[in-house]
């Protein structure tokens, strides 16, 4: 089954007081570039974090975000409000006291010593768990979206692939033509120079010579393999990287089958084949 590297997965849940979203959002890369933002609550899972997402999406350019949407009843309070309380009442009583002009209290009173609480709390190993089984099942969601994305993936390729093979059967209404016009082409250029010193024989080996450097049936062959073995590497486990090398090798036989027809609807056939295969090769880069 094939994998969009494209996908977004979401997951909510409350512990205790807080209400915990985690949302990951990840597109097409070479390798896995990821980028976590994380609440200073959450740092210590960092690593855990990041080990969770390499294990489960394998590659794309991710980027994962944990919110704390609402969070009651905290334990450890950021600011010491009594304290800063009798700070900015002292400060405003010397200020007026000495006959001073108003001044930005609260930008003081937060620079004084214990007025801002530092000290964070412990993550419990039940706050742990919750957030990492949340994460994991962000990473299922998003795992989900990419599946579904793959999906229509490979009916596009599918249908590709054989627009491309009807095109390459094509190519056999022209070949019988192709050949009786090269030879009318050379006969005629031979009769054009009026001279009675032609070796037959030798005219009729190089004309064998010359037809079978325009002969496709190797290149036809090679692409019609190249083609079935496309459909079959789509359907295993993690084919994207596969599928971009048998791209390259389709083009190149579309290229020589190009480069040897030497017939203006067969030429007409191969830009319609390169077109198909520039229309696969986008989606390839996006294929995991």
């Amino acid at each position: 089954m094939l994998l969009s590297m494209t996908g977004f997965g979401k997951s909510n849940g409350v512990f205790e007081s807080k209400k915990v979203s985690i949302e990951i959002r990840s597109l097409n890369s070479k390798g896995l570039d990821l980028n976590v933002r994380i609440p200073s609550t959450y740092r210590e899972l960092e690593t855990d974090i990041r080990k969770i997402v390499v294990e489960n999406l394998d590659r794309g350019k991710v980027d994962l975000g944990i919110y704390i949407e609402s969070a009651t009843n905290a334990s450890n309070d950021l600011i010491n409000y009594e304290l800063a309380t009798k700070y900015y009442h002292e400060l405003k009583t010397i200020n007026e006291n000495w006959g001073e002009q108003p001044v930005d209290y609260l930008s003081l009173v937060l620079k004084m010593p214990e007025v801002l609480n530092q000290q964070m709390a412990d993550l419990s190993d039940e706050e742990k768990l919750f957030l990492l089984d949340l994460l994991k099942n962000a990473c299922e969601k998003l795992y989900d979206f990419r599946q579904t994305e793959g999906q229509a993936l490979q009916q596009e390729f599918t249908n590709r692939i054989e627009e491309i093979r009807s095109l390459l059967n094509s190519v056999e209404d022209y070949e019988q033509d192709r050949i009786v016009a090269v030879k009318e082409r050379l006969t005629k250029a031979l009769k054009e120079l009026e001279t009675k010193s032609i070796d037959d024989n030798r005219l009729e080996q190089e004309m064998i010579f010359y037809i079978e450097k325009l002969d496709v049936s190797e290149e036809k062959m090679r692409l019609a393999n190249h083609l079935d073995y496309f459909l079959e590497t789509m359907v295993t486990p993690l084919s994207g990287k596969k599928l971009g090398f048998i791209s390259q090798e389709i083009g190149r036989e579309i290229n020589t089958l190009g480069s040897k027809s030497n017939h203006a609807e067969m030429q007409k056939l191969v830009v319609e084949m390169k077109d198909k295969l520039e229309k696969i090769k986008e989606q390839v880069l996006n294929t995991l």
